[in-house]
């Protein structure tokens, strides 16, 4: 079926099909780079030794990293799933 699709499309649709998965697989990465910096900065929250209460903004940074994470992955799946179907335009 995705092949039949496929060549249904013309030149201009089937680019801005391989633009928007472009663009979905940039948006992970863009989730991926900002969970990676609330990681790493939740590591250095953790190693401030003199402020105890700092200790629960590294917490905060961990759990959020990881909720972008998990948000990234879905986001990406959901937008691929609905790319191969070919409902991407009632996103």
């Amino acid at each position: 079926m995705e092949n039949d699709f496929e060549n249904e499309l013309i030149i201009r649709d089937f680019l801005a099909r391989q633009r928007t998965t472009l663009a979905n697989q940039r948006t992970l990465l863009s989730y991926i780079r900002t969970a990676l910096y609330f990681l790493v900065s939740g590591t250095a929250l953790f190693e401030v030794k003199n402020l105890d209460h700092i200790r629960d903004l590294g917490y905060l940074s961990f759990a959020l990293s990881l909720i972008l994470i998990i948000l990234g992955f879905y986001n990406y799946f959901r937008v691929r799933k609905k790319l191969r179907k070919g409902t991407y335009h009632l996103m």
